[in-house]
């Protein structure tokens, strides 16, 4: 068992890194690569805070920018007693996906969705779905892009997301709006299956794709 914090994964090589306490009674920095047998150890100066590099440590596998990489990532972290590990790529990789940046939010655009929603709005008052998919239908029958998507070959989600895409954009007078905003506006439409909208749409998709073979 060693006293060392959680593993930090490090930008500078693909590696992963920890610190522990040594035995001598300081505390040390460990790096280690998927492919290297003998990972890259330091001690921490008391006096300088800087890192001391263990004579074994081949520094061009194991640079200065990484142990000072890791003794940052680990500044803080809390020590408890912990198995020792064999690094692997497999776990580089699945750290580096958990340390991915969380993605940004997607912004409604408020007035073009409101635009959408008023378009589609049957005289009672309420959204219409067959409004909406006479329109898609439409579009798509008339569309010549569409006519070489089919030609091509492409599949019924990529021929919708264009005649969709499009058609809000058109209608919300807003040529501009992301294809996720355009997504997020169809969920917002249809909470429960966003793809259920279409239903006739999709049904006519597939019989376009049907004649076109």
């Amino acid at each position: 068992m060693v006293i060392r914090t959680n593993l930090v994964t490090l930008t500078v090589i693909p590696a992963l890194a920890y610190r522990q306490k040594l035995r001598s009674g300081g505390t040390g920095i460990t790096i280690m690569r998927p492919e290297e047998s003998q990972p890259g150890i330091a001690a921490i100066s008391k006096t300088s805070g800087e890192p001391i590099i263990d004579a074994r440590t081949n520094m061009k596998k194991f640079p200065m920018e990484a142990f000072k990489e890791a003794m940052a990532l680990t500044a803080g972290m809390p020590y408890r007693k912990q198995k020792s590990v064999k690094v692997t790529k497999d776990m580089v990789a699945h750290l580096l996906e958990d340390e991915a940046p969380e993605p940004e939010p997607i912004v409604l655009d408020e007035a073009a969705y409101q635009k959408i929603v008023d378009h589609f709005t049957d005289k009672n008052g309420k959204l219409s779905y067959d409004l909406i998919n006479k329109e898609m239908i439409q579009f798509a029958k008339s569309s010549t892009v569409v006519g070489n998507m089919l030609a091509c070959g492409d599949s019924e989600e990529d021929i919708r997301n264009y005649v969709v895409r499009n058609k809000f954009r058109n209608i919300a007078e807003a040529p501009n709006l992301s294809d996720e905003q355009v997504d997020l506006m169809v969920t917002l439409i249809d909470e429960v299956s966003p793809k259920g909208v279409f239903k006739e749409f999709n049904e006519e998709i597939r019989k376009m794709k049907r004649d076109a073979k």
